[in-house]
């Protein structure tokens, strides 16, 4: 198959990784996005956003001409549209879906007659399939455009390799002949095809997400419980998931999950089922053991250190995940905010992550590297798991500190190592507090003491 014509609208994060990797699979490919600055930047071959391997790919596709980008709705040629812009979530966690009423009216007023195929990547909810049918009808003088769900799946951090080696691709389309022109669009990708009808296939992407999420609480929860009994989560979470029927993946336990996607998606299917009268019990207490994550931080570090009123507390990691400057959701927020309320003062350092945090928190004082942020600090939070954070030189960590103690938020490091090197550790799933760790700490100093009088 020859490259096609194609239309992205939306720059976002998903937006930008398929117009750039669908020009990479030779199609003639126009991104357009409202955000003039943004599209500038583009045009010169810069990413506005970390995710490995783009830049390159970007750069790549702008000098074949395969890739322009434009603020103009240049949708008159496209024989596809992909839909790709941002659903945030309502005060009531419903999905917001402002900009794909906005971006559905470009579309209709700048198509000039064709009937290209809609297809939707917007995460957005059940119904909104029969939504855009309406709008672009009735914008349209009542002709129909072909409109195909298609959810996407992919991760940060690695969503360039997700979406050249996709698990699966859902399509939901109410004609037969849009929803096969869409699967030949990925047919080099040799991936399994689902079709299905348009409600299904948005159910696929919130049922899925949901369920990511409820796994990574879970295992929070069997964490809080190891805590309580001395049982070690990770013990634990290692043999459930050589059960082929759990399986290992999404059984780390830490900080909760974060990002743009599962929070907003647990939110969204929450209120959905509300809406259609279900009762969502099980969503809304993974929401909620995802919020308690953060809080249990705050309250071992209480524990630990007394009052955290004018103590210093750095914060390792700011994104959401590794391989990602996405601070969206991201754990380091809700810590930031909760420390702040504390009377604490926050030092953080992360790779990438700190121009958007240091936005959101000017109060915060970032760091050019991790032991630089971690000086006269009175706990270490790990709040991501970069590797230079798990090959750190513990030495060189302890000598800058006031206070010797590192809260291990994502089980990163070598808990024996850190304990040998004469911090007071707290992990997740470990059943021991942070004041017994400080006390243990201090009565091996003693009995070191001791022995060397003697």
């Amino acid at each position: 198959m020859g490259g096609r014509r194609i239309c992205v609208i939306g720059t976002g994060y998903v937006g930008l990784v398929y117009a750039v990797c669908m020009a990479e699979l030779g199609h003639d490919v126009i991104a357009i996005d409202v955000d003039a600055a943004k599209i500038d930047l583009l045009a010169t071959g810069k990413s506005p956003i970390y995710e490995p391997g783009l830049d390159a790919l970007l750069r790549q596709n702008l000098d074949s001409g395969r890739l322009r980008f434009t603020t103009e709705y240049a949708v008159a040629e496209a024989e596809f549209i992909f839909l790709a812009v941002s659903t945030p979530s309502t005060h009531e966690g419903a999905a917001d879906l402002r900009h794909v009423r906005a971006a559905v009216q470009s579309i209709a007023e700048n198509v000039q007659g064709g009937h290209p195929i809609i297809i939707n990547k917007s995460t957005s909810p059940v119904g909104t399939g029969d939504t855009l049918d309406y709008l672009l009808s009735a914008r349209n003088g009542g002709g129909e455009f072909p409109i195909v769900a298609n959810p996407e799946f992919l991760r940060e951090g690695c969503a360039v390799e997700d979406f050249f080696h996709p698990d699966r691709i859902v399509l939901g389309a109410r004609d037969e002949q849009a929803a096969q022109a869409v699967a030949e669009l990925y047919a080099p990708l040799n991936a399994p095809i689902i079709v299905t009808d348009v409600k299904t296939a948005e159910m696929i992407k919130y049922a899925s997400n949901a369920f990511l999420a409820t796994k990574i609480s879970f295992i929070n929860e069997i964490a809080s419980i190891c805590e309580g009994v001395g049982a070690n989560v990770t013990d634990v979470a290692r043999a459930m998931g050589m059960d082929d029927r759990i399986g290992a993946k999404f059984l780390e336990p830490g900080l909760g999950f974060g990002g743009s996607c599962l929070p907003k998606d647990v939110r969204a299917l929450s209120y959905l089922a509300t809406v259609y009268g279900a009762h969502p019990q099980m969503l809304s207490a993974v929401l909620q053991i995802n919020a308690d994550q953060r809080r249990r931080v705050i309250r071992m570090l209480r524990d630990a250190l007394g009052s955290l009123e004018g103590r210093v507390v750095t914060l390792l990691g700011l994104a959401f995940k590794p391989g990602t400057d996405d601070t969206r959701e991201a754990p380091s927020v809700d810590l930031a905010r909760l420390l702040m309320n504390e009377g604490a003062r926050v030092h953080a350092y992360d790779p990438f992550a700190m121009a958007p945090f240091a936005t959101m928190f000017p109060d915060v004082v970032m760091y050019k590297d991790p032991l630089a942020a971690s000086k006269d600090s009175d706990a270490v939070v790990v709040v991501t798991e970069w590797d230079e954070f798990k090959n750190i030189d513990l030495a060189a960590l302890n000598a800058v500190m006031s206070t010797p103690l590192i809260a291990d938020c994502r089980n990163a490091l070598d808990r024996v190592a850190v304990q040998e090197a004469g911090f007071a550790y707290f992990g997740v799933g470990f059943g021991i507090s942070g004041r017994e760790h400080l006390a243990a700490r201090a009565e091996r100093r003693a009995s070191a003491a001791l022995a060397a009088s003697s």
